[in-house]
């Protein structure tokens, strides 16, 4: 049926449906739960909250924001709704109140579009119809028909202000604005929108540090871009207002994203529902449908664009350090890696190997030599990755510096509200801003690049400081004492407790609008730019991370957690980042291994090292300086004992030898959006044991990594979901009834990884370089389930630079299948040209519950051995071409 039906929704009154009764009486009289805040600025009083036609009530504050003294009451006045009527892409419906609210400058008549995009997919918006307000200016799909038979339905009440959204199967309320009479509100700088929870399983809401699974005890979410060290309850690098809710029944999910870029602030409270408040734009939603948590995700990036596809070399180890001072010890710390034989394919220096910190440039005394490091590094089928601040140096004599001269000509930089280049203060001191929404910008920016590529021939590039960070708050002149870009009538709860703490003037004017809109945008701004002109310099696939984040951002470079802490807490808060970033659609994510500020020790380095070397970017980086002017020891695993270089290379060496497998998972995020790093509830949506897991995670759908969190650990505590497990190392089994946690063995050399069963995991043979490790031949990994006596897996294969692989087909895909009586590879797509070098080494099979009597490969006798006790066949010394089917049959 249509997910729109007139007689239908006009008759139902979603408030009565979803609230209890105690929430239902007149004025002032509710729950607790249902206290919707009136007064959200700090230090609310009785006569502002009365002035405001809203109840206060004082009592006891609970954890977080507590419980709101001032709220509104149930007969507030609210928007009216006329309509709803229908169109060819869904509903629309005029919106109107009587009167202002008690923010500046109400907008009274709105216009309400509703489209039913897909099948799981709804997008609605609420605007001014009569003035064009801001809207984000990233690419979303375009839909003019109205899907057929959705499964979602879109319900209007007989009376008053709002709509609702249900699971057309299950009657569900997903989304309802009828909930609090006073919870939408808009107005030019102080927009509001309220609905209920399915549930208190609530996820994402980034970019925050925070449990995975977020409280909804009167918990607070700012977004607004910070150079902010990760904290608990601040607005970090990244605005992600997206998030997921787990439905109380048949494992089902849904998803919400608001498109907004404006400073804003989301509330979650025990009701349980949310708020959302923002203070500019439009309201600008999208609903997912899923019903599972990985479908919710891959639906999400349907609207938002798919990650790109990173350079197969950037999946190796990175190591990185603020500190190295010149060249020449870049260099040492290179070959000391080497010297120990620990994997490691990327070099990064920080930003001290520039000249006086300034872009584009490099120290003539102690980096002078950077140029033959480089070439070093390239001569070992290395990389290199150097830093790039965007604030371009603006204090020196002109003439002096071309990137700065170069960028006033072209008219780049952005300007104050009087029209002057907006100067602040960055590394190099004055500084000044490019404005990369700008055309032009892209063209002087890739000329910047382009000539210090010429220079220090670089494979990526590290886009650090672009919040916009500024070491003065707003400008070196200050911002505009009475301009309300600057002074907004409502502030959100930013760290710094204005909007230019930190960052440049909200009043800046930029090419396409504001910094006030566009601010949270500024990141990915110089991502776009940034990868446009790798392109254009290498020919080959980009590669940049960036610490400034926004949706859409994973489209074209990946992230790093930021300046973290050398902290047991931090290294368990780095998995729940990592997971929140995969559901933002950039899968290539990572912390800094060891942490950032502050001293490692060796325990907790290796400890870090073996969960590091399981993110998707895996990279150690640490500071200069750690406790005042004290230099920072040096923790890359080349600076510790013998014992802790052979555990960390071990770890390293597992990575290595799972790329094949990780790269595939990577090519899915491109091409359908899916996650790399997943929490345990998306593979066991069901399973409401695995909601609140953060210590744990999986890589796609078959490999669970338990990492040890805790000093002195020899054990870890893991939850294992139902079904069979294998220990990855060596094919120990375990038969799980019922999700339970299992205390396992967690001695210092070794880091819990466990297949599930049904699962094939493709391997190599692994080397200290991705390069030499891609010549090595390819392993099967194999863990049957013993329920069907089957597993499959996938490869997908390409040259790992070239741009444009799988859109062109130039790649290999594989299918791998077992069944009770043989298992085969199947080749699903081939136009790749040198496919012919993949050579299939061993086949390993866990849960092989007899003793063979023959194996053959492609008709063949070949060599195994089985061990009864772990029940393990093994088939080695093969050597058998991947670029056309193998079949694998036993006798038992």
């Amino acid at each position: 049926m249509m997910a729109y039906n007139m007689s239908y929704l006009l008759s139902v009154v979603l408030l009565l449906a979803t609230l209890p009764l105690s929430a239902l009486g007149k004025q002032c009289d509710m729950s607790v739960v249902y206290r919707f805040d009136c007064d959200p600025e700090r230090g609310a009083s009785q006569q502002v909250c009365e002035s405001r036609g809203c109840c206060w009530q004082t009592g006891k504050s609970i954890e977080g924001i507590g419980v709101p003294y001032c709220f509104y009451p149930t007969d507030y006045e609210m928007y009216q709704t006329k309509g709803p009527v229908e169109t060819e892409y869904g509903c629309t419906a005029n919106l109107s109140r009587a009167s202002p609210s008690y923010y500046p400058d109400t907008i009274q008549d709105l216009k309400l579009d509703i489209y039913y995009e897909t099948k799981t997919r709804l997008h609605f918006k609420i605007y001014d119809p009569s003035h064009e307000r801001f809207q984000v200016p990233i690419k979303t799909p375009k839909v003019t028909k109205a899907a057929k038979n959705t499964d979602y339905r879109v319900l209007f009440p007989s009376y008053g202000m709002g709509f609702g959204v249900t699971r057309a199967s299950t009657d569900l309320p997903i989304f309802n604005t009828s909930v609090n009479n006073g919870g939408f509100l808009f107005n030019d700088q102080f927009i509001q929108i309220s609905s209920i929870l399915a549930s208190k399983y609530i996820y994402g809401l980034g970019e925050h540090r925070d449990s995975l699974l977020r409280s909804t005890e009167w918990n607070q979410y700012s977004f607004w871009n910070r150079d902010m060290p990760p904290n608990l309850n601040a607005n970090l690098y990244g605005t992600h207002p997206f998030y997921l809710v787990m439905e109380p029944t048949q494992g089902n999910a849904h998803g919400v994203f608001l498109l907004n870029s404006n400073a804003m602030e989301a509330i979650l409270q025990p009701a349980p529902a949310i708020t959302f408040r923002t203070i500019g734009g439009i309201l600008d939603f999208y609903i997912f449908m899923g019903p599972t948590p990985e479908e919710v995700v891959q639906q999400y990036h349907e609207v938002i664009g798919h990650s790109f596809l990173p350079p197969y070399w950037s999946l190796g180890f990175h190591l990185c350090r603020w500190g190295y001072k010149s060249a020449n010890r870049t260099l040492e710390i290179v070959n000391r890696m080497r010297q120990a034989k620990i994997p490691q394919d990327v070099q990064w220096n920080d930003i001290d190997y520039m000249d006086s910190h300034r872009d584009f440039t490099r120290d003539p005394k102690a980096f002078s030599t950077l140029p033959d490091v480089v070439a070093d590094i390239h001569g070992h089928k290395q990389h290199y990755i150097s830093m790039i601040d965007p604030a371009i140096s603006s204090g020196q004599p002109s003439g002096s510096y071309p990137p700065y001269d170069e960028g006033v000509k072209q008219d780049v930089f952005v300007k104050d509200a009087n029209g002057k280049i907006l100067i602040g203060r960055v590394w190099p001191g004055a500084t000044a801003f490019p404005d990369f929404f700008k055309p032009e910008t892209a063209d002087w920016w890739r000329t910047q690049l382009q000539g210090f590529h010429t220079n220090v021939s670089f494979d990526g590039v590290w886009l650090d400081m672009n919040e916009p960070s500024n070491f003065v708050d707003g400008s070196a002149n200050g911002c505009i004492a009475n301009s309300t870009l600057d002074h907004p009538p409502y502030l959100p709860f930013v760290i710094g407790g204005q909007l230019y703490s930190g960052t440049v003037c909200p009043s800046a004017k930029q090419f396409n609008g504001t910094h006030y809109d566009l601010h949270s945008m500024y990141g990915i701004s110089e991502v776009i730019a940034t990868n446009k002109a790798l392109q254009q310099i290498r020919g080959k696939r980009p590669f940049i991370i960036s610490r400034s984040t926004f949706p859409s951002s994973g489209i074209y470079g990946g992230h790093w957690l930021g300046d973290n802490y050398a902290t047991w807490e931090d290294m368990h808060y780095s998995i729940t980042g990592i997971l929140n970033f995969n559901m933002y659609g950039i899968p290539m994510v990572g912390a800094d291994i060891c942490g950032f500020n502050d001293n490692s020790n060796e325990e907790l380095c290796v400890r870090w090292h073996q969960l590091g070397a399981f993110y998707p970017f895996s990279r150690n980086h640490n500071s200069l300086t750690c406790g005042g002017q004290k230099l920072c020891i040096d923790q890359d695993p080349g600076a510790w004992s013998p014992p802790a270089q052979a555990i960390i290379r071990d770890a390293l060496m597992t990575r290595y030898s799972l790329l094949p497998y990780l790269y595939s998972l990577l090519v899915g995020a491109h091409v359908n959006g899916s996650t790399v790093a997943r929490p345990l509830f998306f593979e066991f949506p069901h399973d409401p044991y695995t909601y609140a897991v953060d210590r744990q995670f999986m890589w796609g759908s078959h490999l669970m990594i338990s990492p040890v969190l805790e000093e002195k650990a020899e054990t870890v505590k893991a939850t294992f979901p139902a079904g069979k497990w294998y220990d990855f190392y060596n094919g120990t089994a375990m038969t799980i009834a019922k999700t339970t946690n299992v205390t396992l063995d967690a001695p210092m050399e070794k880091i819990n990884l466990h297949m599930r069963g049904g699962a094939i995991l493709p391997m190599q043979e692994p080397n200290t370089t991705t390069h030499v490790t891609r010549q090595n031949p390819f392993e099967l990994r194999a863990a049957i389930d013993p329920e069907t006596g089957m597993a499959m897996g996938a490869l997908f294969w390409d040259d790992g630079d070239s741009i444009g692989t799988y859109e062109i087909g130039d790649y290999i895909h594989l299918h791998f299948s077992l069944t009770p009586t043989k298992m085969t590879s199947t080749v699903v797509h081939n136009k790749y040209k040198d496919s012919v070098d993949m050579v299939l080494g061993k086949v390993t099979i866990y849960g092989f519950q007899k003793p063979p009597s023959t194996v053959t490969v492609n008709g063949k006798s070949a060599s195994y051995t089985y061990d009864q006790h772990l029940q393990v066949l093994c088939i080695t010394s093969l050597s058998v071409p991947m670029d056309d089917a193998i079949t694998v049959t036993w006798s038992t």
